[in-house]
């Protein structure tokens, strides 16, 4: 299928592009092994087919379906749908691969309440299968199965959710992180232990703290800030003052060096022992 791939500059289209041949090639040598010459050909084709642009409006016009995939920030979201929804011919089907918003809320910005739903992919993409396929209470039968089909067509493995909180997997993994927060807090048990505990107790391949500076604790922050907003008297969405402390101090997570752990101290300690 054909792609128009938008962005804010022409280096980022460019910088994405080139990421997406780095990812289909690492693709194409694991489906053709050594033959070259496949896995060349298999890369030109899929890239053949993306086209960029900076111009939203232009490629909407013509487009089956648009999915939005720009900053979680709920009013930016609804400026962009809002002019697109003046653009798209009325048969287009917008959705949003939004990780915390409403749906409904977003979809609030347009005029097509039926041919509008959610469409969140996992990162890496390229690598998990999963797609939530979320419906608001307007989305018309015929938009959620051609969304859902849609997910199969691309490879992926599509489940359906309602319009709730994180949807499926954030609503049940960002409260488990926030309890394991508060765990830390309290004292209960440190850092290491916590992840420990889970990785060794639960089978999980990484601990929830671990896993909370892998995702960025900025980011962490921006989807409990958001649902305690929206909720107040839930206890699970109640804001934790030391993930609030770690953001106001520039403590993200691996992206910034330190977050529940000191990635810097780990990385000078390994090129120190040789490793």
């Amino acid at each position: 299928m054909k792609v128009t791939l938008v962005d804010q500059s022409q280096d980022v289209l460019k910088k994405a592009v080139s990421g997406i041949e780095s990812s289909l090639g690492k693709v194409a040598r694991k489906q053709f092994g050594e033959d070259k010459e496949k896995a060349d050909k298999f890369v030109k084709t899929a890239v053949e087919l993306i086209q960029t642009t900076t111009d939203a409006q232009q490629p909407a016009q013509f487009a089956d379906l648009i999915i939005e995939a720009i900053v979680e920030n709920l009013d930016t979201k609804k400026t962009l749908f809002t002019s697109l929804d003046k653009a798209a011919s009325n048969h287009t089907i917008f959705t949003s691969n939004t990780s915390s918003l409403s749906i409904t809320d977003i979809a609030a910005a347009t005029k097509r309440q039926d041919r509008f739903g959610g469409l969140h992919f996992f990162s890496p993409v390229p690598m998990m299968k999963l797609v939530e396929v979320v419906r608001i209470e307007g989305t018309s039968d015929a938009t959620f199965d051609a969304l859902f089909d849609f997910a199969k067509k691309v490879g992926k493995v599509p489940v359906a959710c309602k319009d709730t909180p994180g949807f499926i997997v954030n609503r049940l993994l960002v409260p488990y992180i926030m309890e394991a927060v508060r765990m830390l807090e309290r004292g209960d048990a440190s850092a290491e232990d916590i992840d420990t505990a889970m990785k060794l107790g639960a089978g999980y391949p990484m601990g929830p703290l671990e896993l909370a500076d892998f995702v960025g604790l900025d980011v962490c922050k921006m989807i409990i800030d958001g649902w305690h907003k929206n909720d107040k008297a839930q206890p699970l969405f109640f804001p934790s003052p030391m993930l609030n402390k770690l953001v106001g101090e520039g403590k993200l997570g691996r992206k910034s060096g330190s977050g529940f752990y000191d990635y810097k101290a780990q990385q000078a300690k390994q090129a120190k022992s040789g490793r």
